[in-house]
């Protein structure tokens, strides 16, 4: 809920969707707020509902069926009783049923057609208590590969970052977050340096050192170090030495590399530069982490409105 409120106070409007909550969560900042609210248990109901009169509202909610994932939901003993006492509820109403697919990611796989036929089962014993909902079980893989499985909403993710959901297929997606610093320093090191904590790594000739404000608070993994390039001045340079807390330092070698020039750690990939997928790569882990993960206070997030692909094609449209 705390999430749906920062998108209303940032001047969305459009309808918002609050599923995931802790038990005693104040609810009526949300519902004063016109925040839709999942449902997937009746005690959750009963929450919603006295949540519902002690503000005056009308709770909008979307009941969730679990068909397969096996982790939120009401599975198929449950879901009829929900159905019921949503139904009965007072300043409730029903909006929605959804549901989670758990390998929209591998096409083909059968647990998908297996979660189809039970979320249409679910949505038939909901019409069958009288309910109209809409129904929305795609996320990006399934929205991307699967239109016979949009129903009313989709629900892209990963998408949205212009990260594709499949391994391997692109579907012409362009990545849509930037992290980006700027060089704070420059100095010369002579040959036989040590550089950074431990001195891991030596200076093997005389070099140009840039000194960069964004460590492991700010989401650059201290794993990566020795693995990690960015883009600076036109081309890939290492990360030298051990990743700090608030800072790495560049190797640029003999390059004329200016104070305050823009390093991007990760982006569209443009011109071969750093992307969030090679980092999922080398962390061993999907690029979902890393991009979801770049939520940091001391990291200045700025999104821009739409820009026409010619436009998005030479400027990240996310930045740090």
């Amino acid at each position: 809920v705390e999430e749906a409120l920062a998108l209303r106070h940032g001047g969305i409007n459009a309808p918002v969707l609050a599923w995931l909550r802790v038990p005693g969560e104040d609810l009526a900042a949300g519902l004063a707020a016109g925040v839709e609210l999942g449902v997937y248990s009746t005690g959750q109901l009963d929450t919603v509902a006295a949540a519902a009169a002690a503000t005056g509202t009308t709770a909008r909610v979307h009941l969730k069926v679990d068909t397969g994932l096996n982790r939120g939901g009401a599975g198929p003993d449950q879901w009829p009783g929900l159905v019921r006492a949503a139904v009965a509820a007072r300043g409730i109403e029903v909006i929605a049923i959804w549901s989670h697919l758990a390998h929209a990611d591998d096409p083909g796989h059968p647990i998908i057609e297996q979660q189809v036929r039970y979320f249409d089962e679910a949505y038939q014993v909901a019409r069958d208590a009288g309910l109209r909902p809409l129904r929305h079980l795609a996320n990006s893989a399934a929205t991307l590969t699967r239109p016979d499985l949009h129903y009313d909403l989709v629900r892209p993710g990963i998408a949205v970052y212009g990260l594709s959901p499949v391994p391997g297929v692109g579907y012409h997606l362009l990545p849509a977050m930037t992290l980006r610093s700027q060089v704070a320093m420059i100095k010369r090191v002579p040959a036989g340096e040590g550089v950074s904590y431990g001195h891991v790594w030596h200076t093997d000739r005389e070099t140009t050192l840039a000194l960069v404000p964004a460590g492991y608070a700010d989401g650059v993994p201290r794993v990566l170090t020795g693995r990690l390039d960015v883009w600076l001045a036109g081309r890939r340079r290492p990360v030298v030495g051990r990743v700090c807390m608030d800072q790495v330092m560049v190797d640029c070698g003999d390059d004329a590399v200016a104070q305050g020039a823009e390093v991007l750690f990760f982006g569209s990939g443009e011109s071969g530069a750093p992307t969030a997928a090679e980092w999922a790569d080398k962390l061993g882990t999907i690029h979902y982490e890393v991009v979801a993960g770049m939520v940091r206070p001391r990291v200045t997030r700025t999104v821009h409105g739409r820009r026409p692909i010619s436009a998005a094609l030479n400027g990240a449209p996310v930045t740090r």
